[in-house]
């Protein structure tokens, strides 16, 4: 037997350890044929060219420094070693960092989470709360000893003094800076503030990126109360600027926007207190010439004066009508004897006429008198009161014979 011959897994150790010494940190330019993302946190996936393929894996603690999302099709520049899995004698490339192609990868992974988020609804316009306009408390979610803190402090004593402010310290860059502002974020909601601003000052987009990180959109998504997002220049535009509110180009600049200027409102309220000053002097002319007209009127509709006027009235009216009566009266008084006289004649031709008739009525009677009218043999037939023809007589009928002196019973016995 050789003495060179060895086993699989020796020469599998031999072949790995030539791999790694040779290929220890090298660069590889490839587009991603497929990519896995394993529940363990691990990714796998393979990166190719026009001729050839190569296996690649990258440890959950590479992976968690991926600042986007390996995905199919995209053209990277992969940082690693080459080494053996020397189980099943396969070579791969241990990738420990990923960049894409031409394109930065904070670039690419703010592309990503923009158009993730977008399609999520974060950005729409109907969710968007509305900044109160009166603010009388204020969360201020920045580093406590910043520059960009100083500032905002700055502009609140110079603008609205009168304002209750919390300041809610947190971490604004590194790598623990969006799990701190997520916290502070849900922290500064529970307080029962009217706005609640987040932000910083300047920096790069590495020193800025903490804005760009999904845990932070999420938490500024959920919050109930407004959120303004000011973070750095207004050049710089982070995804928390997409997602909140209101957006301030910077802290300051947010300051500005939401709070009012105690020295225009000072100036409103001067001018405001003339115009009120000079509304209320027309209007107490106003209401003191309609007093006097209406003084005017009750005085000349008042009873007492009414009551006087009726009075003047009444005795004016009196003395027409004593002059009148007395006039009439004269009148009266002259031509009296005359009336006397024609009265007694008019009364005396009436007595004469009367008398004259009462005369004649009284001849008239004795004329009509039954008793002066009766001749001899004359009588009058009647049945029950009622005067009846002998003609209409029955045979034992009774009936009454009367003249002008004697009434009779009598019966029929007999009719021819």
């Amino acid at each position: 037997m050789s003495q060179s011959m060895m086993s699989v897994s020796s020469l599998n150790t031999k072949i790995k350890s030539l791999l790694e010494a040779t290929f220890l940190h090298i660069f590889v330019e490839g587009e991603v044929a497929s990519v896995t993302y394993h529940t363990s946190g691990h990714v796998y996936l393979s990166l190719q060219d026009k001729e050839s393929s190569i296996k690649c894996v990258m440890w959950r603690s590479a992976a968690a420094k991926l600042k986007f999302r390996i995905e199919k099709g995209m053209h990277l520049v992969i940082e690693g070693s080459v080494s053996v899995y020397t189980p099943r004698g396969e070579y791969q490339l241990y990738v420990v960092h990923a960049e894409p192609y031409g394109k930065g990868a904070l670039a690419l992974a703010y592309e990503q989470l923009k158009e993730k988020l977008k399609t999520k609804g974060y950005f729409d316009a109907h969710r968007k709360k509305p900044i109160p306009k009166h603010i009388h408390k204020l969360a201020l979610v920045t580093a406590k000893e910043s520059a960009a803190l100083y500032d905002m402090l700055k502009i609140i004593e110079q603008r609205w003094p009168l304002l209750e402010v919390v300041i809610i310290d947190t971490l604004v860059q590194g790598e623990q800076a969006a799990a701190q502002m997520a916290k502070a974020l849900r922290y500064a909601d529970s307080l029962d503030v009217d706005v609640v601003v987040v932000g910083r000052g300047g920096g790069s987009s590495e020193d800025l990126w903490s804005f760009n990180e999904e845990a932070v959109a999420d938490a500024i998504f959920m919050m109930h109360t407004p959120v303004v997002s000011a973070v750095g220049h207004e050049v710089d535009v982070m995804i928390s600027d997409f997602v909140a509110d209101l957006r301030a180009p910077t802290p300051s600049a947010a300051m500005e926007m939401i709070l009012p200027d105690a020295r225009e409102i000072l100036y409103t309220l001067a001018q405001s207190s003339e115009q009120f000053t000079y509304a209320m002097a027309q209007k107490l002319q106003r209401l003191s010439r309609e007093l006097r007209h209406t003084e005017e009127i009750l005085l000349r509709s008042s009873p007492s004066k009414q009551l006087l006027a009726i009075e003047d009235k009444f005795v004016h009216l009196e003395a027409e009508f004593t002059k009148v009566m007395d006039y009439k009266l004269s009148r009266l008084t002259s031509v009296l004897p005359q009336l006397q006289s024609n009265f007694r004649q008019a009364m005396a031709f009436i007595v004469e006429q009367r008398s004259q008739y009462v005369k004649y009525m009284e001849q008239k009677h004795l004329m009509n008198d039954p008793k002066l009218q009766c001749h001899k043999g004359w009588s009058q037939t009647s049945v029950e009161g009622k005067l009846v023809e002998l003609s209409n007589l029955e045979i034992n009928q009774k009936f009454i014979l009367q003249d002008a002196s004697t009434r009779i019973e009598a019966l029929c016995l007999a009719k021819t």
